[in-house]
């Protein structure tokens, strides 16, 4: 019988070592923050993506307050994956990104069961909609990041004021802006969801911060592959 043939997206071989921790992130945030967009842009593989054309029947419920040009919407969920064998511990995170609007939370729960943590994309142009993805993390006890997806004409904030209008905890990551790797001196790039590099930077950091914000619990038995649930 002839082997089957590796499919094209699959990754290396080397990168699914018996070293590899496999860990579940849920991309969160408002209607139009850039979910979809931040896991296709990171994503090795073709991402799974569920978005529907809005029509007129949504017009009541799906505000395009500074959203005028959106056209789809996401209705069930994105899904992606990414290897970062380069990371101090080899990681392969399967990226499952959240439907935006509010009558969506009951999937929410879903989508957040085994995930080691979340990432809150946010548009500061339509800073109430993170308030919905913000207090469901905290209510749930998911360790979370928030992430300024910076859009063309909106006003650019520190991270102190982003902290300080959405109520978080100091222990809670807000990065607004990429520190660049260039000459002393250069000026940092607002974060965009667009940028492959910029995700992954904010997606290693989540997983930084739940690491020191997950609660030690009982053994669990040894396997060469840590994976949470998908």
């Amino acid at each position: 019988m002839p082997s089957p043939t590796a499919r094209p997206d699959a990754p290396p071989e080397s990168l699914r070592t018996s070293a590899t921790t496999v860990l579940k992130i849920v991309i969160a945030g408002g209607f139009g923050a850039g979910k979809t967009t931040a896991v296709g842009a990171v994503s090795e593989i073709t991402p799974l993506s569920t978005e529907e054309y809005l029509t007129e029947a949504s017009t009541d419920v799906d505000s395009l307050e500074g959203v005028e040009a959106k056209q789809t919407t996401t209705v069930a969920f994105d899904f992606g994956r990414l290897s970062l064998p380069d990371a101090p511990v080899p990681l392969e995170l399967f990226l499952f990104g959240t439907p935006g609007q509010d009558r969506f939370v009951d999937l929410w729960y879903d989508l957040s069961r085994g995930a080691v943590g979340a990432v809150v994309l946010v548009d500061t142009r339509r800073l109430a909609s993170s308030f919905t993805p913000v207090s469901f993390f905290e209510d749930i006890g998911l360790p979370f990041v928030v992430a300024v997806n910076h859009f063309d004409g909106a006003h650019r904030y520190h991270p102190d004021q982003v902290r300080a209008a959405l109520d978080l905890p100091a222990s809670v990551p807000v990065v607004t802006d990429v520190s660049p790797r260039s000459a002393v001196g250069a000026r940092a790039t607002s974060w965009d969801a667009r940028n492959p590099s910029h995700v992954a930077g904010v997606l290693l950091t989540l997983v930084g911060h739940a690491v020191q914000n997950t609660p030690a619990g009982p053994a669990r038995p040894t396997s060469t592959t840590t994976l949470q649930d998908a």
